[in-house]
């Protein structure tokens, strides 16, 4: 882009901006004819995911080229986006079309990763970088299912940590299952979610296939024989809520379901585990109950949802 960019008298205005060495972000900018408004391109970002060439058919780390197809790690995720966003930007350099808005391109420098905080678009948005692209429509343009995506769900990362009590197998009434515990904390969780997060009207207009969902999908436990009551268990899950909620108001519910069994675990119980499995115990050794804690994992991902009456989408719709 540099023969085009205004220090060498063309009229793209190319910001690169770095908070972390190496690792820097693009805002490009083309006004010509500009009256108000801007259509902002954001998404495509420099990073790549790992790639493990045992798993690929062709070297990932090469660019290989067979028809009208590339091959190598990241030409879909997302380094041809890139690629075809900043041809955009040099045919529109090049053309000099007449535009009453503004039309800008961020390129990202990290979104496959957290691990390295600071560095990509959280950044920019703490800085004040976008804040003037917020009078017109933005398109992402990240890799996705090949056609215009109308919303995404939220998504928070948990672990439910259950704290149970050891003991023999052969004597369950002086232990506290955790594996229980954690079996029946979850049904009730999962039970009072979909209570306050029903399917949600609009997920049918906006063509949802699913409404919010709130599951487990991983389980670890103490280390121990098979003749143990284990002492505690963690489950891992996710929620994935459908835009038309809060997930920070979700949160707050799932950690008040979360308080409410820790006054009161006994309410769990319903006897179909049999007359020893009891999470709240007064016995000869003292009085042992399980207990509840949920971490979540890192800050949870806000949805959204486009509006279908908008410039922008009123012209995806008409253009595709």
């Amino acid at each position: 882009l540099k023969p085009y960019t205004k220090e060498d008298g063309g009229l793209l205005k190319v910001d690169h901006i770095t908070y972390v060495e190496g690792r820097g972000n693009l805002i490009i900018e083309y006004e010509n004819g500009y009256e108000k408004g801007t259509v902002t391109f954001i998404g495509s970002h420099l990073d790549v995911v790992p790639a493990n060439p045992e798993t690929w058919e062709r070297d990932p780390f090469k660019l290989t080229i067979e028809g009208d197809k590339m091959y190598g790690r990241g030409t879909t995720d997302c380094l041809g986006h890139v690629a075809m966003v900043t041809e955009l930007f040099i045919q529109l350099a090049e053309k000099k079309p007449k535009l009453k808005r503004k039309v800008v391109a961020v390129f990202i420098a990290a979104e496959e990763s957290t691990k390295i905080p600071g560095v990509g678009i959280d950044m920019l948005l703490k800085n004040g970088k976008l804040d003037h692209l917020m009078d017109g429509p933005a398109y992402w343009v990240d890799s996705a299912d090949g056609h215009p995506c109308l919303g995404t769900a939220s998504a928070a990362m948990w672990t439910l940590k259950c704290k149970g009590r050891l003991f023999h197998s052969g004597l369950p009434h002086k232990g506290v299952n955790s594996l229980e515990l954690a079996m029946d904390a979850v049904t009730h969780i999962q039970k009072k979610f979909y209570e306050d997060f029903p399917p949600h009207a609009s997920e049918s207009e906006y063509m949802f296939v699913t409404p919010s969902t709130m599951k487990p999908t991983l389980v670890k436990g103490a280390e121990g024989s098979v003749n143990q009551i284990p002492p505690w268990t963690e489950v891992q899950g996710d929620i994935r809520l459908t835009p038309f909620y809060d997930i920070t108001e979700c949160v707050k519910k799932v950690n008040g379901y979360v308080a409410e069994l820790n006054k009161d675990i006994s309410v769990l119980v319903s006897g179909s585990r049999g007359p020893c499995s009891k999470y709240d115990i007064n016995i000869e050794e003292g009085h042992f109950k399980g207990e509840l804690e949920m971490i979540w994992l890192g800050t949870p991902l806000k949805g959204i949802a486009c509006k279908l009456d908008s410039d922008g989408h009123t012209a995806l719709r008409e253009a595709t």
